[in-house]
């Protein structure tokens, strides 16, 4: 079956192969497709120029795929951790980039839960069992939750 593929398509299944993993990594993305995608592109562009070649057969040219797609992956892994570094170190951490703030009881805390209003949204508290309308400052965050303490 994939010697009848490569053979209707040519070497431009290999292009074609590239284009769906590119397309897939929008819309699955990752950044871990992007390379795979390219080792078959690579791929593509060998094969326009041994196309007609007794040794370009299909299984040799599997093996470069895989050997490229590790390749690219490995170069593309260590490019992205040398870039990767982010100027908002709390973007997906939103509880985290809350330490520190303080905000008044929207309701009291009893036994040990309550709720404060930061920005726009509410959020879970916990602490010490305080009135509403109390000062606090918010000391650590585990997840949706915040810990706060009275200020």
């Amino acid at each position: 079956m994939i010697a009848r593929i490569a053979a209707e398509l040519g070497p431009w299944s290999w292009w074609v192969a590239g284009m769906v993993l590119l397309a897939a990594e929008l819309a699955a993305p990752g950044f871990f497709l992007v390379w795979i995608g390219i080792a078959a592109i690579v791929v593509g562009a060998v094969s326009l120029l041994f196309w007609d070649s007794a040794f370009w057969v299909w299984q040799l040219q599997a093996i470069l795929f895989a050997i490229l797609a590790v390749a690219a992956t490995f170069v593309g892994r260590k490019l992205t951790r040398e870039h990767g570094a982010s100027d908002e170190p709390f973007l997906n951490q939103r509880g985290a980039s809350l330490v520190g703030r303080t905000a008044t009881l929207a309701e009291p805390i009893l036994e040990g839960r309550g709720r404060i209003r930061l920005d726009d949204t509410q959020w879970q508290v916990m602490g010490p069992d305080l009135p509403i309308g109390a000062r606090v400052k918010v000391v650590s965050s585990n997840g949706r939750d915040l810990t706060v303490e009275e200020t």
